[in-house]
């Protein structure tokens, strides 16, 4: 490992989870564990879902909550974007090129537990929607995931060579907030009669703003903005109509 420059931490990543579930608690699991120990040459670029490859039940995936077409629903996967919203973090911070990144829908809880702000996050939709970054360092890197159920906490650590680089972030700017919608109930004849079942929840809308600087010496070598738009949210109620 030494010998590739693999010998010191360039950039860390972390984000928590408390209260997920715990099929989304084993998804963030598996989905760590698909990345770690990724090496990345220099020059290559890393792809977070051509690493992870299918995200379904055939990889061991379990059914918990996503964002599909405009609701969100339980399916394989879920709670994978905790991984890449972490990888997200950790090339931020090593100072790495961000070649693609797609903030989610809306605001999810997650990713702004323990005091992070919106705009941090990095939706994943194989095959379509990627997270990649390139390796512009003169070294090979490795990507290391450590994930601690016990507290809530996913960790991704990217090590190689540190060559000098300092990176800026600025604190992200939050504007247009708004209110989440009134909910919506709607009639669910498979439900018994008498039984509401809550399948959306509900969501304020903001927009993100962050910039970041990564300087070589007094040179600046990316200087980038990173813009999300999240949409406000509505909670959706199913009321059951089915007589016993």
């Amino acid at each position: 490992i030494n010998s590739l420059g693999i010998k010191e931490l360039i950039g860390r990543g972390e984000s928590y989870f408390a209260g997920s579930i715990p099929n989304r608690v084993h998804n963030i699991g598996l989905g760590s564990s698909l990345i770690s120990g990724a090496i990345v040459k220099p020059g290559e670029i890393f792809s977070f879902v051509k690493l992870v490859g299918p995200v379904n039940s055939s990889q061991g995936f379990k059914q918990a909550y996503v964002i599909s077409s405009g609701r969100t629903v339980l399916d394989d996967g879920g709670g994978i974007c905790q991984v890449s919203s972490t990888v997200f973090r950790a090339a931020l911070n090593s100072g790495l090129p961000i070649l693609e990144r797609t903030a989610h829908a809306y605001r999810v809880g997650y990713y702004e537990q323990n005091g992070f702000k919106p705009g941090l996050d990095a939706t994943i939709w194989s095959p379509a929607v990627d997270l990649k970054f390139k390796n512009d360092t003169e070294h090979h890197i490795l990507v290391q995931a450590v994930h601690d159920p016990a507290n809530s906490k996913l960790q991704v650590d990217i090590y190689g060579t540190l060559d000098g680089r300092k990176v800026e972030i600025s604190e992200p700017v939050i504007s247009n907030v708004s209110s989440a919608p009134a909910p919506r109930f709607q009639d669910d004849p498979e439900l018994p009669k008498g039984t509401t079942k809550q399948v959306d929840f509900a969501a304020g809308g903001a927009t993100s703003i962050f910039s970041r600087k990564v300087f070589k010496g007094d040179k600046v070598i990316i200087d980038d903005v990173f813009k999300s738009n999240y949409r406000p949210w509505q909670a959706v109620y199913l009321v059951g109509t089915k007589e016993n």
